[in-house]
């Protein structure tokens, strides 16, 4: 890994539009509101947060499947925010996403060849040969040998583990710099995640490939990255060093996440755990102020329903965190 920037987002939005109905006004769902992230060469970063906080908008929104409310996406320093389609197929090559579901992400009525030819076809690999050869080589790069009884296969007749390797390898086969894992493992048996971690941690290094690791589960994330970003209701509330943040969580919603993380201990199985109680907010018409302070046990009343917390720097180790309580 070194420290060139492969990617920046500056204060970047996604609102959808919601239509009010006949009398009523427009209204926005406010999915991603105004993140700031950088990834460098090289590296994993995770996101991580409850499902609906936009992690997965953010991620696609980052490989540019969404175009942006407002906000920046710098990829190798280039401006890619407003890149039309036939300007973006140069970092449709360079960026990938590996899908949650593997089943769904696959064309049921393709082989597993076809469906690894396809990305190569698009991009103008001409040489059937060459294809052939690229194909093999992905397969054997996820340990999906001997290759040639998997070739001719079709996705319902994989096993998960094995269709989630399928995914991982049409995500490499155009030797991309920069992959959104969005929850890569979460549908897969606990048997088999953290082989799927290791073939990603072992194809990283090979490749010097750059991630974004999207999940809910923290437990898994510090086999896999160095850095973390905890998100909730469309925003950044703290990142750092992920040994750092799962030893001493500052953001009380980064607590409650660890918190909910089940404990291998057998004399704690029925320990009661102190999660706050309620739902994520309504993003169409959030909360004044911290977006957590209906939920948060740390709430000062007059200050975090009423005024926004900013991200500030804590200590020496580029930790950061947006809550009343440090800034």
């Amino acid at each position: 890994m070194n420290d060139m920037k492969l990617l920046v987002t500056k204060d970047l939005r996604m609102w959808f539009s919601i239509s009010g109905g006949l009398f009523k006004k427009r209204r926005w769902l406010r999915a991603v509101d105004g993140v700031n992230l950088e990834l460098k060469e090289g590296e994993t970063l995770t996101l991580a947060g409850e499902s609906g906080c936009g992690k997965t908008t953010l991620g696609k929104t980052i490989l540019r499947l969404y175009k942006p409310t407002s906000g920046k996406i710098i990829y190798k320093g280039r401006d890619i925010t407003n890149l039309n389609n036939k300007q973006l197929k140069w970092y449709r090559r360079e960026a990938q996403v590996i899908h949650q579901d593997p089943f769904s992400s696959l064309n049921p009525f393709f082989t597993i060849f076809r469906i690894l030819e396809e990305p190569l076809i698009i991009h103008n690999f001409k040489d059937k040969d060459e294809r052939r050869e690229i194909i093999f080589r992905a397969l054997e790069e996820v340990k999906l040998t001997p290759v040639e009884e998997f070739v001719s296969k079709y996705p319902h007749m994989l096993s998960g583990g094995q269709r989630q390797r399928v995914v991982i390898a049409r995500a490499l086969i155009l030797r991309p710099k920069f992959i959104v894992a969005d929850e890569p493992i979460s549908m897969l048996d606990a048997s088999i995640r953290v082989e799927i971690l290791y073939l990603l941690k072992e194809l990283q290094k090979k490749y010097g490939i750059t991630f974004l690791y999207i999940t809910h589960d923290i437990a898994t994330a510090k086999y896999f990255s160095e850095k973390i970003a905890i998100m909730y209701a469309g925003k950044i509330v703290e990142r750092g060093r992920i040994d750092k943040i799962i030893s001493e969580p500052l953001h009380p919603y980064t607590e409650a996440l660890l918190a909910a993380i089940p404990d291998p201990d057998p004399s704690n199985r029925f320990k009661l755990r102190e999660v706050p109680s309620g739902e994520p907010p309504n993003l169409v018409n959030p909360p004044p102020g911290c977006r957590f302070w209906p939920r948060c046990p740390k709430f000062i009343k007059g200050l975090c329903d009423t005024k926004e917390p900013k991200l500030v720097s804590i200590g020496k180790e580029n930790r950061e965190v947006a809550c009343h309580l440090y800034s």
